[in-house]
């Protein structure tokens, strides 16, 4: 498969011409671009610069206010809530983010909850932003229907992630664990699609509720969750606490994040914590016991294989995605030179 390397300078360039010529507004494309360029140095591929070109589908279409006006507010003195006013859910967060952050320091323990938003994204880089300020966290979201909680059943969750960080010191990456209650997540499905291969058997039904491996399919059926009935609690307990605490709507009544013109209007709910006391050793005592597990042979998400990130580093897209976000980009009629 024929891929574009950019460097940080280009790749941000890129995409943000591409929002902008999608509609976007200036805050919501600056928003955007910085949790694409993340989730492309440090979450799974399809979560950067492929999901992306949901975003770009979505404004030009309609899911996606392009001139969003969020809405926070403080109900009690560790809570701000946010009304995303159908925007992005990253843009509501990123206004709220210096009092959350504030807010965890001073009480130990804050809790930021958004609705009405698009899909969030990368759920990691919530956490990440937060063990990057010396802050424990948990992010919990959901979107439309397309789990079911048994094989043969009716779709009643999305793939509901649940992402958890937690710092572990200046000169080390945090601990970021970013993981579906779904066998899968769906931009997975998707990109087998795109790239014309097959998926692993139990990660997804046809239409009829039977396994397949076919991800057209797939898309056409439903998700199973990972470990069966285990799964399915899971994407339960993600649902009410993303739509049930922020009052986003429920899987079962949220529009699709890729097709129409309405806004999923999903939940997002964030915990930012403290990792201990003033001068404890708690961040010292985790970045230890990571260590050792890496030398028992276990792999450590966000850290094993992973040096701190560096902009130096190139980051990389397939040239159909390349293609499909220049398309936008070229709408600001500016060239996309130097790329190779």
């Amino acid at each position: 498969m024929e891929e574009v390397e950019l460097n940080q300078r280009q790749a941000e360039d890129l995409a943000l011409r591409a929002c902008l010529g999608a509609g976007a507004n200036p805050a919501s494309a600056r928003s955007l671009v910085d949790a694409t360029v993340s989730a492309a140095r440090f979450g799974p591929d399809a979560v950067g610069f492929p999901h992306l070109v949901d975003y770009l589908n979505s404004f030009r279409e309609g899911r996606i206010n392009c001139d969003p006006t969020p809405v926070a507010t403080r109900p009690f003195p560790a809570h701000i809530t946010c009304d995303a006013d159908r925007g992005i859910a990253q843009l509501g967060f990123d206004l709220a983010f210096r009092d959350f952050v504030d807010a965890a320091r001073n009480c130990g323990i804050a809790l930021f909850t958004q609705k009405n938003s698009y899909t969030t994204g990368e759920l990691g880089y919530y956490v990440r932003r937060l063990a990057l300020e010396g802050l424990g966290g948990l992010a919990a979201t959901n979107a439309n229907a397309m789990v079911v909680a048994k094989a043969g059943g009716p779709a009643v969750y999305s793939t509901n992630p649940i992402a958890f960080g937690f710092p572990l010191g200046a000169n080390a990456p945090p601990l970021i664990v970013d993981q579906s209650s779904s066998a899968t997540a769906y931009v997975n499905i998707a990109a087998a699609a795109a790239e014309g291969r097959e998926i692993p058997e139990g990660w997804a039904v046809d239409n009829e509720g039977a396994n397949t491996q076919d991800p057209e399919k797939a898309l056409a059926g439903a998700l199973l969750p990972f470990g069966g009935r285990k799964g399915a609690n899971v994407a339960l307990l993600v649902e009410v606490l993303s739509a049930g605490l922020s009052g986003g709507s429920w899987s079962l009544d949220t529009p699709s994040f890729r097709t129409g013109d309405a806004s999923p209007a999903v939940g997002l709910t964030v915990i930012a914590m403290m990792p201990g006391p003033e001068g404890s050793d708690h961040i010292a005592r985790a970045h230890d016991q990571i260590r050792r597990l890496e030398k028992l042979g276990v792999h450590v998400p966000g850290v094993t294989g992973r040096p701190p990130g560096s902009t130096e580093q190139p980051l990389r897209m397939s040239r159909a995605v390349f293609d499909a976000i220049d398309r936008f980009a070229s709408n600001e009629h500016q060239s996309s030179g130097g790329l190779t």
